[in-house]
């Protein structure tokens, strides 16, 4: 089973960054794409932003210029760079995996983001 695990969530200022992780393990074969999604209280959850096997990535249109994704293939680990960071991203931000054709999530980690 494939397990991802996110870390680098917590407690930030409007304004400030965040760096957050994904590390997937017991992959049978590198994930096709790998992407995060985000949980606001009350909501539903979003797509955030992918990347794929090539390298290329993909970002939400609304997130784009304070967002970037990051991969290291060498070890699965999935990298969220966010700045400016306002109250509105704040929630639980899950990493998700295909591998194999099939889709696996992690736990998430909270983000929130005070005035």
């Amino acid at each position: 089973q494939v397990k991802l695990v996110e870390s680098g969530g917590g407690l930030v200022q409007a304004g400030g960054s965040l760096r957050l992780s994904c590390a997937a393990s017991r992959t049978p074969a590198s994930p096709a794409v790998m992407d995060w999604f985000r949980q606001a209280p009350g909501s539903q959850r979003e797509w955030v932003g992918a990347m794929l096997q090539g390298g290329k990535t993909k970002d939400r249109d609304s997130l784009q210029g304070r967002i970037t994704i990051s991969r290291d293939n060498g070890d699965n680990t999935l990298t969220l760079q966010m700045n400016s960071l306002r109250r509105e991203d704040t929630g639980v931000y899950y990493c998700s995996a295909v591998v194999s054709g099939v889709r696996f999530w992690g736990q998430g980690t909270q983000v929130t983001v005070s005035s």
